[in-house]
Parts: C-alpha cells; sequence; structure tokens
C-alpha cells in the first residue's frame, strides 16, 4: 500500500499525492469521498483527525460524502466550532468547545427524518445558512462562511442534490406508526356501551 505524501504550509493541507494511487482497493466509499471534500473546504488535518472517530461512528462505510465544512449557529455564536458533515443518507454535527477543546456529537439524523429543510445563500455576505427541523421537533440552524461568492452557489448546488433531487416519498419520512383498525371496520357512529 502506498502512503500519501502530505505537504503542509501553517495549519492547512495545500496537496495531497494522487489521490487514486492512494485510495486504490483499500479504502470504503467515505474515507474516498471524505478526503477530496475536506481538501475542498480547507480543513486542517488536525481538526480531521479530532472529528473522524464521531463521523465514522455515525457514518456507513458504504455513504458517500457530499459536503464537509466549518459552520457555526447563528442563535448561539459563542458555544463552539461546529463541523458539519452531510453525506447522501446522513446529516451529522459535532461540536468543539471553545474553552476546553472538548468534542461533542450535535446533530446525527438520517437526511428522511429532517423536514422543513431550508437554505439561504447570501453572495454579499459570503455565507449560506442551512435550516433543518429533527424527528423531536427542534429547528437546527448552521451558517456556513465561505471564502468567495462562487462557493455560496457551490454550496447551494450540493445542498440542492442532496434534499431536493432526491426527493423522498412521505411514506419513507413514517419512523412507526401505531396500529389504527382500518377506516372501513370503524363504526361511523360511537355508541357508549355499558360495562358489566
Amino acid at each position: 500500500m502506498r502512503r500519501a505524501a502530505w505537504n503542509f504550509q501553517k495549519t492547512a493541507v495545500t496537496h495531497v499525492t494522487s489521490l487514486e494511487e492512494v485510495v486504490g482497493q483499500v479504502m470504503d466509499v467515505f474515507s474516498r469521498t471524505f478526503l477530496p471534500a475536506a481538501a475542498e473546504a480547507g480543513l486542517a488535518v488536525q481538526t480531521l483527525n479530532r472529528h473522524m472517530p464521531v463521523f465514522r461512528r455515525c457514518v456507513g462505510s458504504g455513504d458517500a460524502t457530499i459536503l464537509v465544512t466549518r459552520c457555526s449557529r447563528p442563535d448561539r455564536p459563542v458555544t463552539g466550532d461546529y463541523l458539519l458533515l452531510l453525506t447522501h443518507r446522513r446529516l451529522v454535527v459535532t461540536q468543539q468547545t471553545r474553552l476546553l477543546h472538548r468534542l461533542r456529537l450535535h446533530l446525527n439524523t438520517e437526511l428522511r427524518e429532517l423536514s422543513n429543510v431550508t437554505w439561504s445563500p447570501d453572495p454579499r455576505l459570503h455565507s449560506v445558512e442551512l435550516a433543518a427541523t429533527a424527528i423531536d421537533g427542534i429547528r437546527e440552524r448552521f451558517l456556513i462562511r465561505t471564502t468567495h461568492p462562487k462557493r455560496v452557489w457551490q454550496l447551494d448546488a450540493l445542498l440542492n442534490h442532496a434534499f431536493r433531487t432526491r426527493l423522498r416519498t412521505p411514506r419513507e419520512r413514517i419512523v412507526a406508526t401505531i396500529g389504527e383498525v382500518p377506516a372501513a371496520a370503524r363504526p361511523s357512529v360511537f355508541r357508549p356501551v355499558a360495562a358489566h
């Protein structure tokens, strides 16, 4: 197995030698798609090493990465740094606290369990705000900042691919059902019954 030759410049990876040679048959789908997405986002190797064990526990080896990026929460700007991972099946967000640099899982959900997913690209502010309601009813909001307005539209296209072009039927959104009597078997008028 060949090793990747990493070139470092302060805290950012500047080059990964020939991914096709490195990837080969030894890396799973998640790793093959995660590494290029992380390099495109300009994430430091130290950051990836800290967050990778959490991502590995949440995402299957056959799930392809769509986006990995830093983000913040507009409603709680002081709570710490967040790293957002979007795959074809899941949305995973990890948090690193500012003071003690502790890492914790903030959100781990399947895309089909999210409802009311919206995002607002703002090229003037170089940002995209992503919002979704989790299965527990909590509205989650994340602000993704970019370095260039062109990147805002790339993020918009990625989110569109993840949430709009991969339409899910309402049946897929059902997590659990309570057994109901079919409508034809229900009495049309309810009459009180005396208990004996």
